[in-house]
């Protein structure tokens, strides 16, 4: 069994179980307690799991892993995605940008391009995609998380409802077997639900370690996209979601 095999045993007995003993595990996949924690370790910093002592637990539903830890959490991943995506958009085009670190890459990417007309609730975006002279660069108004340079809140959400874009570029905290979109922060998920409902084209842009995460905030559904960019090619009954709805899928 590879590595990328036990995660995701791991990660489905924790899941359906609610705890599972590092023990229990390296019995089950007949492997050595020390490799047990070292996968363990790797999920948790991945936020797919909870570490105990002595185990693993489901990941919290309610609490997002930290903001610098997301940041290198998959960081060529992310790259990837970012670059591929960025592919996808035409020079003078205009765009709504979402918080999130995989959209973050996204924007670094988007410097090559000409002419875009930017609007985003994220700092991080806005700042490195503002040195370019004949782009315009447009932040919503709101409350600045100190954090993650994130912009939030009932102004954020009303500012956007302002604008029509051609595309809106989503990140998201959380995939479920069935397609459902999920995230951790209410204020965020209204802003980017008011990008998705005013652009011509939704992109997300999502890396592996999103899937089968459970925050308990819903944002919409793989069906409402038209394009899903990621690094793996996912399971076979979000493949066959993507096809019925006709979604674009683009492995980076």
């Amino acid at each position: 069994m590879s590595a990328e095999e036990r995660h995701r045993e791991i990660t489905a007995l924790v899941r359906t179980q609610g705890y599972v003993s590092n023990e229990d595990l390296a019995q089950r996949l007949n492997v050595a307690v020390q490799t047990i924690r070292r996968d363990v370790n790797l999920l948790a910093r991945r936020g797919l799991v909870a570490r105990h002592h002595g185990g693993a637990g489901l990941a919290s539903s309610v609490e997002n892993i930290a903001y610098s830890e997301r940041q290198v959490l998959n960081r060529r991943a992310k790259e990837a995605i970012g670059n591929l995506a960025a592919r996808q958009i035409p020079d003078n085009s205009s765009l709504f940008v979402s918080i999130g670190t995989t959209t973050e890459a996204f924007a670094k990417a988007l410097r090559r391009h000409k002419a875009l007309r930017v609007i985003t609730n994220n700092l991080h975006v806005a700042t490195p995609l503002s040195a370019q002279t004949d782009f315009q660069v447009i932040v919503t108004g709101g409350q600045v998380r100190f954090y993650d340079g994130g912009i939030t809140g009932s102004t954020a959400s009303t500012f956007i409802e302002q604008y029509r874009t051609d595309f809106a570029v989503i990140g998201i905290s959380g995939i479920e077997d069935d397609g459902t979109l999920l995230d951790f922060d209410a204020d965020e998920i209204s802003v980017a639900q008011a990008m998705m409902r005013n652009a011509r084209r939704v992109y997300l842009l999502a890396d592996q370690t999103k899937f089968g995460r459970r925050p308990m905030g819903r944002l919409g559904h793989l069906s409402h996209v038209h394009g899903f960019f990621t690094d793996r090619q996912p399971s076979e009954q979000i493949c066959a979601m993507l096809r019925a709805h006709d979604v674009e899928l683009h492995i980076a």
